[in-house]
């Protein structure tokens, strides 16, 4: 049976047993948890000291009620690098290639930042729409384009996210297909092509820390505008 280069993308199952929720729960069994002491291993002191300069960071230049959310990002962001980053690795799935999966987090996150805006500062989160000093004639449709941009925002999180990661990932298989096809017939270009593919593996592994840092960082500044 000849398999297509998409088949990797679909939700794999064991025995009618869908694998994509033990590839979603396997990352939280990866980390060490946290220590109450004071010395503390090299693991969990270079995990705390990522988590602390990625959440100073990242709410900073965020009004104080939005500090709330840290817990929350830095939890999202080392969930969306580790499912990431082990979907590299020979027989994997990485359910972040999956839309709906993308579609899950970002627009629940999303929701919640609009929620927030519209309940402690109504007029503000409403300002957006309507930039200050606007012709008159050009009210209803700037109104009519900020309110689709606003909409479309969750959409634009699960789809940059999706296809940054599903382009990757195909584009990996093909050049590994054409190594090994040419193996036989010029082995020098399959060298080439080799080395090509471990060059394209290292942009891929730069590629998934990025999403997830961009995916995390874009939700802070939807926050940003309503707190």
């Amino acid at each position: 049976m000849t398999l297509s280069f998409f088949d990797q993308f679909a939700s794999p199952s064991w025995l009618g047993i869908p694998l994509m929720a033990l590839a979603i729960a396997l990352p939280w069994l990866l980390y060490p948890m946290p220590a109450g002491r004071w010395v503390v291993n090299r693991l969990l002191g270079v995990q705390t000291w990522s988590l602390n300069r990625f959440t100073n960071q990242l709410l900073l230049p965020m009004n104080p009620p939005g500090h709330k959310w840290a817990a929350l990002f830095a939890s999202l962001m080392v969930f969306l690098l580790t499912i990431n980053m082990l979907g590299l690795l020979p027989y994997t799935f990485t359910p972040t290639t999956q839309l709906s999966f993308n579609m899950g987090l970002a627009l629940p996150l999303w929701l919640a930042t609009v929620i927030i805006g519209m309940r402690t500062q109504p007029t503000h989160a409403l300002g957006h729409l309507l930039p200050e000093g606007t012709p008159t004639l050009l009210i209803p449709v700037l109104i009519v384009i900020e309110t689709i941009s606003l909409f479309i925002r969750p959409l634009a999180l699960g789809v940059r996210l999706t296809a940054n990661l599903t382009a990757g990932h195909l584009l990996m298989q093909l050049i590994a297909t054409a190594a090994y096809v040419l193996l036989p017939l010029m082995p020098a270009v399959a060298l080439l092509t080799a080395v090509l593919l471990f060059l394209l593996t290292l942009l891929e592994v730069a590629v998934a820390m990025i999403q997830a840092y961009v995916f995390v960082l874009l939700l802070s500044l939807y926050l940003q505008e309503n707190v």
